[in-house]
């Protein structure tokens, strides 16, 4: 996943947007002013940046022409404001933004500018053919196959005692949001069967807190109650 930049004076906004993209697996860093901002960018450069307009030292706008200027607007930028208006929004793509985001943010429209950006700023990757980052762990004995015939790759995995079926079928032809859900459904009930539904082992094994996967597992409708029944 990608390493984003989370720029907001308010503490629930950074709050917030921090637990949703992370919850996406997401690494976030985040800066309550444009001095924190400078900081992270000169730590290593984020793949995409979200930043607020007004803010009390330097205004989001300012620090875009600064980044611009300076060479530095390597990553994509989306701002964000709850006062901004369409001048305001011209001028900001003048100057680099790919996109303006009017809060309050709806979580479809931030998860998918979030996803447009990262897709601009990321070379197409060629068809998959080795293992899913993550998925089986290492120590984990598996051998993959993958057969592309009409938009379909079949990952075979050697069985476990406590896996579910060995065999996980993908469907690319279809929407981003919707294959990675089929995957991150899969993923889940791999770990919940092996753990034998403990939702405390499957946290630690997936890097997840508690609370976040449980919200995770409801999105992805995965039926929790039913993997402690099999453990």
């Amino acid at each position: 996943m990608a390493s984003i930049l989370v720029v907001d004076d308010e503490l629930g906004i950074r709050g917030l947007l921090s637990e949703i993209l992370g919850d996406e697996g997401h690494t976030v860093e985040l800066a309550e002013n444009a001095a924190q901002a400078r900081a992270a960018r000169e730590r290593a450069a984020p793949d995409l940046v979200l930043l607020d307009i007004w803010m009390p030292d330097v205004d989001g706008i300012t620090l875009l022409k600064e980044w611009s200027a300076a060479g530095l607007l390597t990553m994509p930028v989306i701002m964000m404001s709850g006062h901004g208006t369409i001048d305001t929004a011209v001028e900001a793509t003048k100057h680099g933004a790919m996109a303006f985001l009017e809060k309050p943010i709806t979580l479809q429209k931030l998860l998918r500018s979030v996803e447009l950006g990262l897709q601009r700023n990321t070379p197409r990757p060629a068809p998959a053919v080795a293992a899913p980052t993550g998925w089986p762990r290492p120590e984990e004995p598996v051998t993959y196959t993958s057969v592309p015939m009409n938009g379909v790759v079949t990952h075979s995995l050697s069985p476990t005692p406590s896996g579910p079926s060995p065999d996980q079928v993908f469907h690319l032809d279809r929407p981003l949001r919707e294959a990675r859900d089929a995957f991150e459904r899969s993923y889940f009930e791999f770990h919940l069967a092996k753990e034998g539904g403990s939702m405390t082992r499957v946290a630690e094994k997936t890097g997840l807190e508690r609370t976040h996967l449980y919200r995770k597992l409801k999105q992805l409708g995965v039926d929790i109650s039913r993997a402690k029944r099999g453990g």
